[in-house]
C-alpha cells in the first residue's frame, strides 16, 4: 500500500512590479505534495510544473528512478518563485487512485518498471544498442548481430511491445494466482521443425522485464530445431517469466519463421544470393531483416536512405530510364555521396537503354534489377528464358537481381540463370511463424503435444 501526504513547504508572497502577478502571488499558498517512493524524475521545468500540479491530491503509481523527499524539496524550493507567478487557480483535488488490494509484495511487483515505459526514441544510434553488457545479452547468444541502422531503437521496440501487453496495469492474472516471490524454471519447446531465430532478442526481453532472470540455451540463432526439442530455459521469479513470455515468443516465432523460409530459399537459390525487400512489418524492419541474416540470406537496402533504387515510378516521373539515371548521377556528384545505385528494368529494351547509357557515360550505377522477367507457366513451372537473355546482355558489367514470381518452388530455376541476387518480399510479408512454446511443466506439455501431433 502506498501512502500519500501533503505538507506545507513555506508560505510566501512574492513582490513584483506587475500588480496582476502581485495579486496572483498573494492569492495562493504554496504547498507541495510528497509521495513516498512514487515520484518520477523531473527532466525539465515544464515536467516539474506539471508533476507539481498533478501531485495535489492524485496518487501516482510511478516508481522509476524515484526522487527522494529532500531532492524534491530542493527542486521545489528552487522553482517556487516562478511557480507562484505562473500557477493557475487551484482546481478541486482529484480522488486518489486506489491500487488493487493485493499484498504489499504483489503491489510492489505490480509497479515493476515495465509498466511505465518511456516512448520509443527515433534518434538513438543502433550501434549503442548492441553492446552485450548493456543489453543484458551473453556474447555467446548473439552469434549474428542485427544490421546497423542509424535511427532504429531496438530496445525501444522491446519496451513498446511490453507496454502494449501490460497496458499500464500489469498481468492481473499472475498477480491474482501466483504466490509472491515464487520461483520457477520454464523450458523453450519447439513444436515443429525449422531454424530457430530470436534467441538473443528473447534474452533482451527477459532482461528488460527482470535483470535477475537467468536464461540458458543449448542452441544458438541459426541452428536447426525439430518437433519436441527443448532448446533453452529461463529461471527466476514466476511473475517476471510469465510477463515476458508472450512478447519473447512473438519475436522468436516470427523471426524463426522468416529464418526457416530464408534458409530453404538460400539453399535452393545457390549460387545466387537471396535477399529480402522493404516489405517488412511496420516497426519491425530491423527484426525482420535480422532474421533473414540468421537464416543465411543477405540484406537488401534497410530503407530509403542507404541505397539509391530507381524503380518504375521514379522512371515514369523522370521521363524515362536514361533521364532517371542521369539525375541520380548528377545528384550524387553535387552532394558528394558514395552509395550503391540500382535501376529497375522491366523489358529487354530498357536493359539495352541502360547499357547504352553506361557505355557512353561515367555512371554510379552498380546493379540492374530484372523485374518480372520470370514468366509463370501452368502447374507451377516458370519460363526463365527472358531472364537468361537479360543476364547474357549485361555480361557481368553490373550486378544483377531477379525479382518477381519468386517462390520456394521456382527459386532454384531462377538461381540457375546466372543472376547475382534473387529478391523475395515473401520472406517477410508472408511469413508463417514457427511454433515455439515456453512451458513450466514440460512433461505435460509434451504429452499434450504428442496427442495433437505437435511434439
Amino acid at each position: 500500500m502506498s501512502f500519500f501526504f501533503s505538507f506545507p513547504i513555506f508560505k510566501k508572497r512574492i513582490k513584483t512590479k506587475n500588480p496582476t502577478k502581485e495579486r496572483a502571488a498573494r492569492a495562493y499558498d504554496v504547498r507541495a505534495s510528497a509521495i513516498f517512493g512514487v515520484v518520477a524524475p523531473f527532466k525539465d521545468k515544464h515536467s516539474l510544473f506539471s508533476s507539481f500540479h498533478r501531485s495535489r491530491g492524485v496518487l501516482s503509481t510511478e516508481r522509476n528512478d524515484a526522487v527522494s523527499g529532500s531532492t524534491l524539496f530542493g527542486l521545489i524550493h528552487f522553482q517556487i518563485p516562478l511557480m507562484c507567478l505562473l500557477q493557475r487557480p487551484q482546481q478541486p483535488p482529484a480522488a486518489a487512485v486506489q491500487l488493487p488490494q493485493f499484498s504489499s509484495e504483489l503491489s510492489r511487483l505490480r509497479r515493476r518498471n515495465l509498466h511505465h515505459l518511456p516512448p520509443v526514441s527515433a534518434h538513438r544510434q543502433v550501434g549503442r544498442m548492441f553492446v552485450a553488457e548493456k543489453a543484458g545479452i551473453s556474447i555467446k547468444s548473439m552469434v549474428i548481430k542485427p544490421p546497423s541502422h542509424p535511427t532504429y531503437d531496438l530496445q525501444g521496440v522491446i519496451k513498446l511491445a511490453l507496454a502494449e501487453d501490460a497496458g499500464g496495469e500489469g498481468d492481473v492474472t499472475s498477480l491474482a494466482t501466483i504466490p509472491q516471490e515464487a520461483e520457477v524454471e520454464a523450458h523453450f519447446l519447439a513444436k515443429e521443425d525449422g531454424v530457430v531465430a530470436g534467441i538473443a532478442l528473447a534474452e533482451m526481453v527477459f532482461h528488460e522485464v527482470d535483470p535477475t532472470l537467468k536464461v540458458e540455451w543449448s542452441l544458438k540463432d541459426g541452428d536447426s530445431v525439430h518437433k519436441g526439442l527443448k532448446f533453452g530455459k529461463v529461471y527466476g521469479t514466476a511473475y517476471s517469466i510469465i510477463v515476458a513470455e508472450r512478447v519473447a515468443l512473438n519475436f522468436m516465432q516470427r523471426m524463426s519463421g522468416i529464418a526457416t523460409l530464408t534458409k530453404a530459399m538460400a539453399d535452393a537459390a545457390n549460387p545466387a544470393l537471396i535477399l529480402e525487400t522493404r516489405k517488412t512489418a511496420p516497426g519491425l524492419r530491423l527484426v525482420d531483416k535480422w532474421a533473414v541474416l540468421i537464416g543465411g540470406g543477405r540484406n537488401h537496402r534497410l530503407g530509403l536512405f542507404d541505397m539509391v533504387l530507381i524503380k518504375d515510378n521514379h522512371i515514369s516521373a523522370a521521363g524515362g530510364v536514361t533521364n532517371a539515371i542521369k539525375a541520380v548521377d548528377k545528384y550524387l556528384e553535387q552532394k558528394n555521396l558514395k552509395m550503391e545505385v540500382e535501376v529497375e528494368t522491366r523489358t529487354l529494351e530498357e536493359v539495352h537503354e541502360v547499357l547504352n547509357y553506361a557505355s557512353q557515360t561515367k555512371t554510379s550505377l552498380t546493379r540492374i534489377m530484372l523485374d518480372n522477367m520470370v514468366v509463370p507457366l501452368p502447374y507451377g513451372d516458370v519460363d526463365v528464358s527472358m531472364l537468361k537473355e537479360a543476364v547474357k546482355l549485361i555480361n557481368g558489367r553490373f550486378e544483377t537481381e531477379a525479382s518477381g514470381n519468386v517462390t520456394l518452388e521456382t527459386v532454384h530455376k531462377i538461381g540457375g540463370t546466372g543472376v547475382t541476387y534473387i529478391s523475395s518480399g515473401a520472406l517477410t510479408h508472408s511469413v508463417k511463424a514457427l511454433d515455439i512454446s515456453l512451458k513450466i511443466d514440460t512433461e505435460l506439455a509434451l504429452q499434450v503435444g504428442r496427442r495433437t501431433k505437435r511434439a
